[in-house]
């Protein structure tokens, strides 16, 4: 029986290994590191001790987010997923298909954002396309490609996490769905949890990048003498990412779900909209492993950076698959395949369109 297309969000696994992965184009001996779910990141042998590292992903713009922090979460999104090879982002190109609704003033304070967060990271706008179209529209108004160039022996992958690791999260579960959910529908949250609260939330949106947490940890050292895999928890949050990861290195995990960090807000805000924080979209959210001599300094070093991390487990041999210790229990912990962070949020903003709120 053949899997069929999701609703909406990504492919599943199943989807990408039958549909993709078999139909790669030219195979290429250069290319150390080729499209892999679970795997954000490509690898390309350049020669002489370098490597180019390459992710692409859409550019995802919110004009209801406002200007500033559509452009920002644009450009870290993007710039979140190269990070995690543990090499700086050094380069980007940029398709633009933009809605004829944006004029130049939108597109002028917009650029400008990207101008300088990409500056900021370190990266050089290298080439790109721009123009607006016929039946394009928000929030997925083109494509771009992040490119990282260095030492061959200081990139990491998320397939080689190996038993003995220790496993870090940062931040906690569900940043991404709680820092959307509060900035799009503060009204919802001012009347569950009062005013003040829903001001405050919104700075969650901030958390959404996960380029610091990654060279923070990187720094510390890599492979046999610190980090081995880092990942950031997007589709499916923590649950996901930690299977993916699981995946890609062909290990288990045991997880203690009590280790995870939930901060308040995020827990409140979920509650709210009913969904689990723990499989719930979460860029800004970086699953790290770790030697375990390092596990220390890579906390301390994400500390120095003022980012919450906690140790949630360690990673043991693939025969005792992926575990989900909870109140003395154990269960198997399987991909959720669907992040229910979309459903609720089209359902909420059907609900608020309906009751004419903002």
């Amino acid at each position: 029986m053949k899997l069929e297309m999701p609703d909406v969000g990504k492919v599943s696994p199943d989807i990408f290994d039958e549909v993709i992965l078999t139909r790669l184009g030219r195979r290429r001996p250069e290319v150390l590191v080729p499209p892999q779910n679970g795997v954000d990141i490509g690898v390309t042998d350049l020669g002489h001790g370098q490597v180019m590292v390459t992710t692409t992903d859409p550019v995802f713009v919110v004009p209801a987010y406002g200007w500033e922090r559509s452009a920002w979460f644009a450009v870290h999104i993007l710039a979140s997923d190269a990070a995690t090879s543990g090499l700086a982002p050094q380069y980007i190109t940029f398709d633009l298909n933009l809605p004829l609704s944006m004029d130049r003033a939108a597109f002028e304070t917009f650029w400008n954002v990207v101008h300088r967060e990409c500056d900021r990271i370190g990266m050089a706008i290298v080439s790109g396309h721009t123009g607006r179209y016929q039946g394009c529209d928000y929030p997925m108004v083109g494509g771009a490609t992040v490119i990282c160039v260095g030492s061959a022996d200081r990139y990491v992958t998320p397939c080689m996490a190996r038993p003995g690791d220790a496993v870090i999260v940062t931040k906690g579960a569900a940043v991404e769905a709680a820092g959307l959910f509060a900035v799009t529908f503060p009204r919802r949250l001012a009347e569950r949890y009062g005013e003040a609260f829903a001001t405050t939330a919104q700075e969650i949106f901030w958390q959404m990048s996960v380029v610091e947490d990654a060279l923070a940890a990187a720094a510390v050292g890599v492979r046999d003498d610190g980090v081995t895999s880092m990942h950031d928890a997007t589709e499916c949050g923590v649950y996901g990412g930690l299977y993916e990861v699981a995946r890609a290195s062909r290990v288990g995990m045991a997880i203690e779900k009590d280790a995870i960090i939930v901060q308040d807000a995020i827990r409140r805000i979920c509650e709210l909209f009913a969904i689990d924080p723990y499989c719930s979209i979460s860029e800004g959210t970086l699953i790290i492993t770790v030697r375990p001599h390092k596990s220390a300094a890579v906390l301390a070093a994400l500390a120095g950076r003022g980012i919450q991390a906690s140790v949630v487990g360690e990673v043991v041999a693939e025969s005792r698959g992926i575990v989900l210790r909870e109140g003395g229990r154990e269960s198997r912990l399987e991909h959720p395949r669907v992040d229910p962070f979309w459903n609720a949020f089209a359902q909420e903003a059907t609900r608020t369109a309906n009751a004419g709120l903002k």
